[in-house]
């Protein structure tokens, strides 16, 4: 049996990855899919390895795998991969990355698991899966933010740009600003936009004196003064205008 023979298997002859980055399914997608593969058969191979016994297992369609047995077919064209586990896990996670549908988390967690149960560093993995090392760190960036606030974002449809908007904020900040993105359906540069005014708030605007705060304070000074001589302290006030300034001169006698 060689590398890359296009074969016919038995569906349950074929046994689903444990490590498959996707872990949700959507019902509805999966269910069009099925329809489809009625209608037009299933036009694109899954891809396997041999585990021994007439089994396989699973590299990469885990989600054709599901709708061809929801259409009932007996049979699946599948090409057979000859290689080893890790070779195996790389491929699925890369396979994923260029399909749509993935969660931004359940790329990060592919990318995580591939990481941790082979002991590659981060530049070899970002090397095997054929992306830059940067693009890779700010997947697994995403994985900071907590288990909740993950699925609240996946649930609202939000883009990975979206949550690693979020991410910027501190801890304590993120959750009020996702209800108010989710709640006001903010667009990705919305988003952005206001993230950015929670990190660089406006300082509040210095209010300038008005000739009439001038007249309140000179209001509230002659009548202190009052209060004094009604108190039988004989206190005075007086007003020097020049060209620029306003002088207020109170004048009380010392106590003898």
């Amino acid at each position: 049996m060689f590398d890359g023979k296009l074969v016919n298997i038995k569906p349950d002859d074929i046994i689903p990855n444990p490590d498959q980055p996707r872990k949700t399914f959507d019902h509805y997608e999966l269910g069009k899919l099925c329809e489809s593969i009625k209608e037009n058969g299933l036009l694109q191979p899954l891809t396997v390895r041999p585990k021994g016994n007439g089994k396989y297992i699973l590299i990469a369609g885990e989600r054709r795998l599901r709708a061809a047995k929801m259409a009932g077919l007996k049979k699946l064209p599948c090409i057979i991969r000859k290689t080893d586990k890790v070779t195996a896990d790389i491929y699925s996670v890369a396979e994923n990355l260029q399909r749509s549908g993935l969660s931004p988390f359940e790329e990060a967690e592919g990318i995580n698991r591939l990481i941790k149960t082979h002991g590659l560093t981060e530049a070899e993995t970002a090397e095997k899966l054929g992306i830059s090392q940067s693009t890779l760190g700010s997947k697994l960036c995403l994985l900071k933010i907590d288990k909740q606030m993950q699925n609240r974002i996946t649930a609202a449809r939000l883009t990975e740009r979206h949550a690693r908007a979020i991410l910027r904020l501190p801890e304590e900040k993120r959750e009020s600003a996702l209800d108010y993105v989710i709640a006001s359906q903010l667009t990705l540069t919305e988003t952005e936009n206001y993230v950015h005014n929670i990190l660089n708030p406006k300082p509040e605007p210095v209010r300038k004196c008005a000739i009439s705060d001038h007249r309140l304070f000179e209001n509230s000074l002659f009548k202190m003064v009052e209060t004094l001589k009604q108190g039988g302290i004989n206190a005075t006030a007086a007003l020097n205008e020049t060209e620029n300034n306003l002088n207020y001169i109170i004048t009380i006698p010392k106590l003898k």
